[in-house]
């Protein structure tokens, strides 16, 4: 795939030659492949590891968001218990 879009690149840069148009479009193209194309998918640059990062990343996000709200809760339950336990006791 990659040796098709080459070769219709340099196709394109050579009727530019005939009307300047091709090379606007050849621009176009060259512009399209490395933003879309296998070097551009975010700031992974297109591996597989870069979305394993993402991953990792929303994970740790989860995780702190989760220790601090469950630390919270389980204060708040503690302190429930012990009102509990007083007033029965």
């Amino acid at each position: 795939m990659f040796v098709l879009l080459l070769i219709l690149i340099v196709v394109l840069f050579g009727f530019g030659f005939l009307s300047p148009v091709w090379w606007v479009v050849a621009a176009v193209l060259v512009f399209g492949a490395t933003r879309y194309g296998r070097g551009g998918r975010g700031r992974s640059g297109g591996s597989d590891f870069g979305e394993y990062q993402d991953y990792r990343d929303r994970r740790e996000r989860q995780d702190r968001w989760d220790r601090r709200y469950s630390r919270q809760h389980r204060a708040r339950w503690n302190r429930e218990d012990r009102r509990d336990r007083e007033r029965r006791g």
